[in-house]
């Protein structure tokens, strides 16, 4: 297996007038899973097709482990990659797709070859496929012959370019799950680029998360989830999307409120309080996960009309007019008409708080250990 380690990665198009990447920095180690998540555009399968070596570094380096392999040619690199369209050669049966990629680069004897496909055919479960064509598979049938073709060479490293993006939502699921015990079974390091920020928080020991090209911050799901660096990343990472409302602090020491113009108005005190305190920027966004909000009693909460009652199983989504795209995740039990005012209300201890200007946490574990108690 391999460490990957990404230094300062950066690729343009079009003689520079595109940056599709821009001086991305982080490692992969010996075995970790990786996802690499970010909406379309920011760069993630470029980055992916650079680790592959299908695309060169505009300026950057990558390494596996101590070796510098930015300039070598992707069929020297000991890399697998399992990619969205599946890229079977269709006049090729399923023993010679998962055969090719060990006759093209082992010294692997014919029966060696077939001995090894058959083992990997069936780890995948696909062991009575062998002699199909990719025309007579399903789409699953089709991912698992693609990923035991990237499993039968024995890579040292992993990449998935957003492998089940064309599988229905079930089949998603549990090809998701197969993907990693076989990671962990296999412990080969693997980097798995997707747009479904679900797919990267539930599959990724770390997820790493692009915009723009830039990356914004990489880190275990649950950390990132709960201490988002900026706006983008609160947003990006949690379904339903974290709720965001503009807000001006007032107040100092002991107590500080965010309220704004349409009559929202929140209280902080305490610690919370005094670190708001200590920052410079008054105009700020608070930003509050839909999970973190419950209907209160009357008098203790914020008034808010009821928009839309969205069931959703063993939820209810409520949608209120707080602010655009205001949304409370309540018990399903929980059941307002449209219509309705209600008051809803959230624990200061899960508040966010983000710079208007910038998008910049302004609650992060930094400002947490700088601010005196």
């Amino acid at each position: 297996m391999a460490t990957v380690t990404l230094d300062n990665l950066r690729k343009e198009f079009d003689n520079g007038r595109i940056v599709a990447v821009d001086d991305v920095s982080f490692e992969v180690a010996d075995g970790e899973f990786v996802t690499v998540v970010g909406p379309s555009g920011c760069g993630k399968s470029t980055t992916l097709r650079m680790m592959a070596g299908l695309e060169s570094p505009t300026s950057g380096t990558i390494r596996f482990d101590d070796e510098d392999v930015t300039d070598v040619h992707a069929r020297k690199r000991d890399v697998a990659m399992v990619f969205q369209n599946y890229a079977l050669y269709p006049h090729k049966t399923v023993r010679q797709n998962m055969a090719f990629g060990l006759r093209m680069s082992t010294d692997l004897s014919k029966d060696e070859r077939h001995a090894r496909v058959a083992e990997t055919a069936e780890m995948m479960g696909i062991e009575d496929l062998l002699d199909d064509k990719p025309s007579e598979l399903s789409g699953g049938q089709k991912q698992r012959v693609a990923l035991g073709r990237a499993i039968v060479r024995e890579p040292d490293v992993f990449l998935f370019d957003e492998p089940l993006s064309n599988l229905d939502a079930k089949l998603r699921t549990t090809m998701r799950t197969e993907i990693q015990r076989l990671q962990n079974e296999l412990g080969i390091t693997s980097i798995y680029v997707t747009h479904d920020q679900e797919e990267a928080m539930t599959m990724g020991d770390r997820l790493a998360i692009l915009k723009d090209g830039v990356l914004q911050q990489v880190g275990e799901p649950k950390d990132v989830y709960e201490n988002p660096t900026n706006e983008f990343v609160g947003g990006f990472v949690g379904s339903p999307s974290m709720n965001f409302v503009d807000v001006e602090a007032t107040g100092d020491g002991g107590s500080v409120t965010l309220s704004n113009d349409d009559g929202f108005s929140y209280a902080l005190t305490g610690d919370v309080a005094r670190r708001v305190s200590a920052v410079d920027a008054r105009a700020l966004r608070l930003g509050i996960r839909p999970e973190d909000v419950r209907v209160a009693d009357a008098g203790e909460g914020i008034e808010a009309t009821v928009d839309v009652v969205e069931p959703v199983g063993s939820d209810n989504y409520l949608h209120l007019d707080v602010a655009a795209d205001f949304i409370a995740r309540v018990d399903s039990d929980v059941e307002p008409t449209v219509g309705d005012t209600v008051e809803v209300t959230f624990d200061q201890s899960v508040v966010h708080l983000f710079d208007a200007t910038d998008g910049d946490a302004l609650l992060s574990d930094a400002t947490k250990r700088e601010v005196p108690a």
